[in-house]
């Protein structure tokens, strides 16, 4: 863009200024010390300073990273650590959902279909989908809140915004519907996080989000700790282009809209002699005419991220696994290799990359490769490996069977697996790259749904004079006194006087201009 000091008029010289202009400027001129009067020493109780943001790996495609409701960002599939006869399936939405990020807060769409599929004949086709679809509820339209008090429980009258879903299970063969099955009816949906303040035990709200249908699956829908942990800096020139760009979890301290659920595993595979599923996550968008439209695909991390070029991530977005052999070319010549080795000099491994379409494609044989597999980008889960008390962050590349490319659990490092095969670690070009981020800033659940709570809104510096133990406050002297104080305080009581009286000077100021602004503006010059 050009600068605006650089902008002249038709004849070359200075900029022309109008009298509409100058008396715009003047106006803001006004308005902007009268705010500064008025608000900003009301704001002087407290100093709030944001965090610092950056971009999410997780907005993979250009169009569906301007739909966020929409965005699936990771799918996880495991056999229960503690359930080991049950599968458990968390597929998360909404990426970088900032904590504090109100007045409206993060929902699932009312108008998607989040799906959640399995194929359990390795066919590219799904035999089972678990759909699951979403209601907004509004008790009061008269408030910007999005609760009004503190939340006690998921039906608090104080909670303003609420949603419910229904979950189908759909049964297919050769795409053609056999049965479509209501699972469950208006369960309700854990609230965002908003702050210590609102919601005083989150973890009661999200207990009271479990459900458990009466075909024995369990299902919660709510907010939730992302669970992904990398340094996302590797679209830096993958890590700065020198490697002195690794070891920070960027997405530390944001959450996801996530969806989990445990099924028996007889309930999702063939048999018990053949009991390998794919799993992968779609998000179909209702059109203009009622229709549906998919806009979101995952199965695999990465895929769409580094594997796929920018001309096809939107149509993998809207593609199905039965039609992967457009994309093979992008897995057996991967272009990542190709930079690794022109910016860090390491040699990339000889093409095609038949072991990537092994690993990531088919499955691994002998572990979680389907008889008869059709290769198509799916997670596949060999639902008979029972999990392992201690997993191996690196899984299967550690000999850990439990663990990645065989499903993926919520604490394998799929960075740094998927440098390492990329780069060669299963055709004998041995190595330990990684980003320097092995695990998760938070610890995960022993239990469904397994993903840790949300970072609350209410996270980061409290105002001066004040506790963590500040309770909420319903009145606006209250409000404006640190907690603990006492109400003849002086200093707090002139702290108030003085922004309520600077804020009546702001006023008076703004309409001293106001009128000064419209006298000019009626002048003939």
């Amino acid at each position: 863009m050009t600068p605006f000091s650089s902008l002249s008029g038709s004849d070359g010289g200075a900029p022309r200024r109008s009298a509409l202009g100058e008396g715009r400027r003047s106006l803001a001129t006004l308005i902007c010390g009268a705010l500064a009067a008025g608000g900003l020493a009301a704001a002087g109780v407290a100093t709030l300073e944001p965090g610092a943001a950056s971009a999410s790996s997780h907005r993979e495609a250009p169009l569906i990273s301007g739909t966020p409701q929409y965005d699936n960002t990771d799918v996880y599939a495991f056999v229960s650590p503690d359930k080991p006869d049950t599968t458990t399936i968390v597929a998360n939405w909404i990426p970088f959902e900032e904590p504090a990020g109100g007045p409206n807060f993060y929902t699932f769409a009312d108008d998607a279909q989040y799906d959640l599929h399995v194929d359990n004949n390795g066919d590219a086709q799904s035999e089972l989908i678990f759909r699951y679809t979403f209601r907004t509820h509004r008790k009061n339209g008269n408030t910007f809140l999005y609760n009004t008090g503190p939340v006690d429980s998921l039906n608090d009258p104080d909670l303003n915004i609420t949603q419910t879903y229904d979950i189908d299970l759909i049964k297919l063969h050769h795409q053609k519907l056999v049965s479509k099955t209501r699972l469950a009816d208006s369960v309700p949906v854990a609230p965002s996080n908003v702050g210590k303040a609102s919601m005083p035990d989150y973890g009661k709200l999200r207990k009271q989000a479990i459900y458990k249908t009466a075909s024995g699956a369990a299902t919660f829908a709510g907010q939730a700790d992302d669970p992904f942990f990398l340094d996302l800096r590797v679209f830096d020139l993958l890590y700065g282009g020198n490697l002195s760009e690794v070891g920070r979890d960027t997405l530390k301290g944001y959450n996801v809209n996530t969806i989990a659920l445990q099924v028996p595993n007889d309930l999702i595979r063939e048999s018990a002699n053949q009991p390998v599923v794919g799993i992968w996550s779609t998000t179909q968008r209702k059109n203009a005419h009622g229709g549906w439209t998919q806009v979101s695909r995952l199965g695999n991390p990465l895929v769409n991220e580094v594997v796929n070029p920018q001309k096809d991530k939107d149509k993998f977005n809207a593609s199905s696994p039965w039609d992967d052999a457009q994309f093979l070319k992008n897995v057996t010549n991967p272009e990542l290799p190709k930079l690794i080795e022109q910016i860090y000099k390491i040699k990339a491994p000889a093409e095609p990359r038949n072991d990537l379409v092994d690993v990531f494609l088919k499955g691994v044989k002998g572990l979680n490769q389907p008889p008869n597999v059709r290769p198509s980008e799916e997670l596949r889960l060999n639902t008979s490996i029972k999990p392992t008390a201690h997993p191996k962050r690196l899984g299967v590349l550690d000999g850990d069977n439990a663990g990645f490319p065989n499903g993926r659990r919520l604490t394998d490092d799929v960075i740094d697996e998927a440098l390492q095969v990329v780069e060669g670690e299963l055709v004998g070009a041995k190595n330990d790259l990684g980003d320097a981020v092995d695990k998760n800033d938070k610890k995960f659940e022993n239990y469904f749904p397994y993903v840790a709570e949300p970072t609350s809104g209410s996270r980061g510096q409290l105002a001066k004079g004040t506790s963590s133990g500040t309770d909420v406050r319903s009145q606006l002297g209250d409000a404006l006194r640190p907690a603990g104080a006492s109400s003849g305080s002086s200093d707090n009581t002139v702290l108030i006087a003085g922004s309520a009286a600077s804020g009546a000077a702001g006023i008076l100021l703004i309409g001293t201009g106001l009128a000064w602004w419209r006298r000019r503006m009626q002048r003939p010059y």
